[in-house]
């Protein structure tokens, strides 16, 4: 090492290196139709023509294991790809859908959990490695620009040697994020118009539903979110909605399997998410064609099967209605 780089490296200060974080799942992409002979996702979803979304991960909370993934969606539009949420694995997950992370280009936060938005950080990071040179654009409610600052000063090492040994180019200027003060007009750009709409997720003050229109068709995601007749005028006669969901059975053997505050978390679970049956009487307000449950609560419990879901959202709601299982191909319009 010469004595320049030394002095270089050295001038950089302690810090964590940057950990490449990943999740190993062996769940299979599908037609979100399930019809067989429906046309595959390309092998580079780069060439995806259309508006497609893929549910990266569909398990609500930040626990790891079963065999859903953490939260994390992905819709494509004309090749253009738009990430909503980052929880842990989303970067192996969109490598396993087919996107390359060089790739990346929108990202959207609904609201401060770390179940949503810890790999916001890394996921641009693995794109930087896989050699991601054009800019990043990200959105989430305040606290987005913050957490980006933070990001860099926890991996300063590990930024400056690569660039400094590797040669990679320096990717602070290429990572934008943007605070959203409140609802409304988020960004317009790819043919893709995105607003934003306040959900209810006590405690949290800024909780986001997205809605994408796009020329193929409109998705809103609900984000976290209690019961919300809003939600319904926010999504009317969008293609698809894709809700979470909570399951009220069983979220006592949630709690049973926790060492904090029992209670505070059986009402905090019951409290700021949606039920089955709620989720479908949005849907059908709202006029959608399809409803997509996902970010299930509890959502690595076998017992409790698709069937379950799909009957409570079928009492109100008259559409298709589909279970997401992890990074499932759902075409939209």
């Amino acid at each position: 090492m010469s004595i320049d780089r030394r002095k270089f490296i050295a001038g950089i200060g302690m810090g964590g290196a940057s950990l490449l974080m990943a999740r190993h799942a062996a769940a299979q992409a599908v037609s979100g139709n399930d019809k067989p002979g429906a046309a595959a996702a390309p092998a580079d979803l780069a060439a995806e023509r259309g508006t497609v979304l893929y549910t990266i991960g569909t398990k609500g909370g930040p626990r790891v294991g079963g065999r859903r993934g953490n939260p994390a969606n992905l819709l494509m539009v004309d090749g253009v790809p738009f990430v909503v949420d980052c929880g842990y694995g989303v970067s192996r997950g969109l490598v396993d859908a087919g996107l390359p992370l060089d790739k990346l280009k929108y990202v959207f936060i609904t609201h401060h959990h770390s179940d949503h938005n810890l790999e916001y950080g890394n996921l641009f990071y693995n794109g930087w490695v896989t050699n991601l040179r054009t800019p990043v654009k990200s959105y989430g409610p305040i606290g987005i620009e913050q957490m980006t600052r933070d990001f860099w000063a926890l991996n300063r090492i590990d930024v400056a040697t690569r660039m400094a040994d590797e040669g990679r180019v320096d990717p602070h200027p290429l990572l934008q994020a943007h605070d959203l003060p409140g609802p409304g007009k988020v960004m317009e750009a790819d043919g893709v118009r995105v607003t934003s709409a306040h959900m209810l997720h006590p405690p949290l003050e800024h909780c986001f539903a997205y809605r994408f229109d796009t020329p193929h068709g409109a998705v809103v995601f609900s984000g976290d979110t209690a019961y919300n007749p809003k939600l319904a005028d926010f999504a009317k006669g969008a293609d698809v909605l894709v809700h979470e969901v909570v399951y009220p059975p069983g979220v006592d053997k949630l709690v049973e399997r926790v060492a904090n505050d029992k209670e505070a978390f059986k009402h905090h679970l019951l409290a700021s998410h949606t039920t089955p049956e709620d989720a479908g009487k949005i849907a059908q307000a709202a006029g959608v064609k399809t409803l997509v449950l996902s970010h299930f609560v509890p959502g690595d419990m076998d017992w409790i099967t698709d069937a379950m879901w799909q009957e409570g959202a079928g009492k109100h709601f008259k559409g298709q209605v589909i279970v997401a299982r992890d990074r499932q191909r759902i075409p939209v319009g």
